[in-house]
């Protein structure tokens, strides 16, 4: 256990030079918020924005060539992986967090009204979202590399944009034409 928070930790220390970059992309989706007026949207927002930053210690480590550093470190790969994932999950759990606590009080500021419902919700949303970008974004950034896996940086993007749609006032769909989209996405994935 301790060389996967070992393995966690060397990724904390290749990140750290992007923390402001970080630290700017939990901003954005406060001001999102703000704009729509939805805690949803908001929290939705993040998750798709934080989801795109798990590539950082992919690409740092391909730019620097650290295989070499990886193969003398005396940590088994699968510790290197799951410490990986470990690194992902807490971005992502950090990120909600903040989410769940700044926006709620910059839409009070506001004037909207924001319930317990209402937080429980967009956190099961995202953790949701946050669980389905990276289920993908993550293998293939070590199948593809960097480089080659670029285009799964644009999954969290696709996917906020269909949460959107569907989140949207306006797209009003009926039960018949939800599940005629769900099986062509699953057609498209799968």
């Amino acid at each position: 256990m301790s060389n996967i928070l070992k393995s966690t930790k060397l990724d904390i220390a290749l990140v750290k030079p992007y923390f402001k970059t970080i630290c700017f992309t939990l901003l954005l989706p406060i001001v999102f918020a703000a704009i729509n007026r939805s805690l949803l949207t908001g929290v939705s927002f993040a998750m798709c924005f934080i989801a795109m930053t798990t590539g950082y210690t992919f690409s740092i480590t391909e730019k620097n060539s650290m295989d070499r550093l990886f193969g003398i470190l005396p940590v088994r790969k699968s510790e290197l992986v799951i410490g990986r994932y470990v690194f992902v999950l807490a971005m992502g759990l950090l990120s909600l967090i903040i989410s769940l606590i700044a926006q709620p009080l910059v839409l009070k500021v506001l004037g909207e009204t924001v319930g317990v419902f209402d937080i429980v919700t967009a956190a099961i949303a995202g953790v949701f979202l946050f669980a389905l970008y990276t289920v993908f974004q993550i293998p293939g950034y070590y199948k593809y590399g960097s480089i080659k896996g670029r285009v799964f940086m644009y999954i969290p993007v696709a996917g906020f944009l269909v949460t959107l749609l569907l989140l949207s006032k306006k797209c009003q769909l009926s039960g018949t034409q939800l599940f005629q989209a769900l099986n062509l996405l699953r057609y498209f994935l799968f």
